[in-house]
């Protein structure tokens, strides 16, 4: 299960109702913050999450409107006195970015935390034993940007009839076989594929900054529950999206249904446009189609 809280849902003009980008996402006890725009510590406190257990940060990309809310959230974790290292997994340059906004703070080397940089490359981020993170290459302008995919593995239960017919004991017993091991119950050996029914439960998030296309990225994509990328444009506006290196909700709309994507949740919302506007345009490709705003909460 991953739980979602969505922080910053704007383009790069935040709006009254729109922070800069950032993202919450909650799994198996971890917490893990998706790009850290301008506020999001504010936005932290207002969406009733706050600052516990939050450790790890996974940036797109180094512009600005992703970013520049980490010095203030150092600052304000500095002074909770906070003794946990945060990482901050990114691109090379973007890594550069944040260690010269911090290097303002404080003088070179110097954080209001302690602080572990962890450059990104194509391939897995962590394994957190319940869920997996990875990353990919995403062409966004001139930065080494990454899009994320959160998996947790499909598991196979124990059925109660089958353990019922076949006399297995509440217990240990039980343990050994959900873990794939034999068990022995008066001289008769029962196999795991005894009792076991088939996978399922696994879950697939991919998270996706801001991205110029969606070439090379479906094999990345593919078969997600759901996916959270940017529409920061509408199609009558094509061109200017490809010179800012934007995508258009079409775009969006129709890489989720070539992707065989579960649910699409649309983010990076331009002040130009209507949320109307930019869902019909996206529900005519892919109708299971949603717009996030500041503070929506959503679990898969």
């Amino acid at each position: 299960m991953f739980a979602l809280t969505f922080l910053g849902t704007s383009a790069s003009v935040p709006s009254v109702e729109r922070n800069h980008p950032a993202l919450l996402v909650e799994a198996a006890g971890k917490r893990i913050l998706v790009d850290c725009g301008e506020g999001t510590q504010r936005q932290l406190l207002r969406s009733g999450a706050g600052f516990r257990r939050l450790d790890r940060i996974l940036l797109t990309h180094g512009h600005l409107d992703h970013v520049l809310g980490i010095p203030g959230l150092f600052s304000t974790l500095g002074l909770r006195q906070t003794s946990e290292v945060m990482t901050v997994h990114a691109g090379p340059g973007t890594l550069d970015v944040v260690v010269r906004m911090l290097a303002g703070l404080r003088g070179a080397g110097r954080a209001p935390i302690p602080v572990a940089f962890a450059p990104l490359s194509e391939g897995q981020v962590i394994d957190a034993g319940d869920f997996t993170i990875d990353c990919f290459p995403v062409r966004h302008r001139d930065t080494d940007s990454f899009g994320f995919s959160f998996q947790s593995p499909a598991r196979r239960h124990l059925l109660p009839e089958r353990l019922a017919a076949l006399s297995v004991p509440d217990g240990p017993m039980r343990g050994e076989l959900a873990a794939g091991r034999p068990v022995v119950i008066a001289g008769r050996t029962i196999d795991p594929e005894d009792v076991l029914g088939p996978p399922g439960g696994g879950r697939k998030l991919v998270v996706v900054g801001d991205t110029e296309t969606t070439d090379g990225l479906s094999r990345h994509v593919a078969d997600a529950d759901m996916l959270v990328i940017e529409a920061t444009f509408l199609d009558r506006d094509a061109a200017t999206a490809r010179d800012y290196g934007h995508l258009t909700a079409t775009e969006a709309a129709a890489f989720a249904a070539a992707s065989n994507v579960k649910q699409l949740v649309l983010v990076h919302m331009s002040g130009r446009y209507e949320d109307e506007e930019i869902l019909a345009e996206a529900t005519r490709v892919f109708p299971n189609t949603r717009i996030a705003a500041d503070f929506d909460h959503i679990v898969i």
